[in-house]
């Protein structure tokens, strides 16, 4: 080493270093030398070993105990599909159930206390629940087509739907929640068409 200086009083080096830069190593093959190996040489044997994606964990030992290590549960070795024990494949942005039944879950809400609300797309697939004292607006804007969620009027406070950039359609030409306790459902045909259905007056 230059000067006969120890590695740790060396000036550190700073910059990005070429694949021809040496560091120093201790051979121990056979007696005991220090040696010069390129950054080129440390490159080439990082792709040496497990775990190298050329394997695709062909060396792994027991593949597993992997999954156990990693939580991945036996996810891994389901067959993709609609049976029972398959994992369900989404498909065009379609979840296929294979006409089974959903069961076990429960509808999420958002409480609205306030006199106004604009639905958002993170309102999909919710019951919106709304109750003041007062009248409220439920505004509804452009969204993805096939949205839909729900509305309950739980206070007295009259809900009237309001088109923003949207076309509200009733059969009945309702734009309102019947009443207090009474339920109506919205489901969007189009970015900006809507029906209105459900205790709607």
């Amino acid at each position: 080493m230059a000067n006969n200086k120890k590695i740790t009083a060396l000036p550190a080096f700073s910059g990005t270093p070429a694949s021809t830069d040496v560091v120093p190593m201790v051979d121990n093959s056979g007696t005991a030398t220090t040696k010069k190996v390129s950054l080129a040489n440390i490159v080439n044997l990082a792709n040496v070993g497990n775990l190298r994606a050329a394997n695709n964990l062909s060396d792994v030992a027991n593949a597993g105990t992997a999954r156990t290590n990693l939580a991945l549960g036996d996810a891994a070795t389901k067959t993709v599909g609609t049976a029972d024990t398959n994992v369900i494949a989404v498909s065009s942005g379609a979840v296929d159930l294979g006409s089974n039944s959903i069961l076990g879950f429960s509808a999420s809400l958002n409480a609205q206390t306030g006199t106004a609300y604009t639905i958002v797309a993170g309102d999909e697939g919710k019951i919106i629940t709304l109750n003041n004292g007062s009248a409220i607006t439920v505004t509804l804007p452009v969204l993805t087509a096939g949205f839909t969620c729900s509305f309950i009027q739980t206070g007295a406070g009259e809900v009237t739907f309001s088109a923003s950039s949207t076309t509200i359609n009733n059969r009945q030409s309702h734009t309102k929640i019947a009443g207090q306790k009474g339920m109506a459902s919205i489901v969007y045909t189009d970015t900006n068409v809507i029906y209105l259905a459900g205790d709607t007056a």
